[in-house]
């Protein structure tokens, strides 16, 4: 098995169909054998109608869990990743459209580049424009940078360079079986963000690397439930975001300074 894929559902209707159907069409032309899991977390807006009529047409090759409520985003993954089999693990959002240059050419980098443990392409909007989707580990002083302005950010700030980055989101993460088996399961005890932040961490203090693969892109149109539109936009996502943060920095012992943690991952030795 070349690619266990790992999609996560909550109220995707809008996405859901293309994101399988692209993941599907990529393994196909890519010659990738492939297994897909979608762990769709209580969703009411139709999605398990949608997932329920691919499962009939794509058979045993797409994989889905129905959850009664939502879990957030680690308990879900994780119930997939224990039954992922694939040489690579795929961690896709459900609006994230995947395509087969993209999809080999992350597949060809990781096998060409033994430390990759993880390797992220190029995100941009649906329109095009580019998606700022890997950065440094964020301090208190950048989330809150990239919490206020992120579209002026992607505007301004230019892609990062092919090779090691600190972190990228996990809208498109290819895991490596190495990678998965040494840092082990997304942690539980975030219930939504930064879980992806909190794994490239445990990722570089297991050995392994974080790669950026920006010659190849994919669609993310990004839903973004947890960043409000103003302080009358804050939700329950926001505020478990925020939890996250602080467990996050508690946890790792830094939020201002990234020196300590970088001294510690050996993040620049190499």
């Amino acid at each position: 098995m070349d690619i266990s894929a790992v999609i996560l559902s909550f109220n995707s209707q809008r996405y859901i169909e293309t994101c399988v159907r692209s993941l599907h069409q990529a393994l196909q032309e890519a010659s990738l054998q492939g297994e897909i899991f979608v762990i769709d977390n209580g969703s009411k807006d139709g999605c398990v109608q949608t997932l329920q009529a691919l499962q009939r047409e794509l058979g045993a090759m797409l994989q889905v869990e129905y959850l009664p409520e939502n879990t957030g985003t680690t308990r879900s993954r994780n119930l997939a990743l224990r039954r992922a089999r694939g040489a690579h693990v795929l961690v896709l959002d459900s609006d994230a459209y995947m395509n087969a240059a993209a999809l080999r050419a992350l597949v060809d980098y990781q096998r060409a580049h033994a430390r990759a443990g993880l390797v992220a392409p190029k995100l941009i909007y649906p329109d095009g424009r580019f998606q700022l989707s890997v950065d440094v580990f964020p301090t208190l002083a950048r989330k809150f940078e990239r919490f206020m302005a992120l579209k002026e950010l992607e505007a301004r700030e230019p892609p990062a360079a092919a090779g090691a980055v600190d972190y990228a989101i996990s809208a498109v993460w290819l895991i490596s079986r190495a990678a998965l088996e040494a840092t082990g399961l997304l942690d539980e005890r975030i219930f939504y963000s930064p879980e992806d932040v909190d794994y490239c961490i445990r990722l570089w203090a297991a050995g392994h690397q974080v790669h950026y693969l920006p010659e190849v892109s994919v669609v993310h149109d990004a839903q973004e439930i947890s960043r409000p539109k103003g302080l009358a936009g804050i939700n329950k996502f926001t505020i478990r975001h925020a939890k996250g943060l602080l467990y996050l920095f508690l946890k790792h012992r830094y939020a201002f300074s990234l020196r300590g943690l970088y001294r510690r991952l050996h993040r620049h030795d190499a």
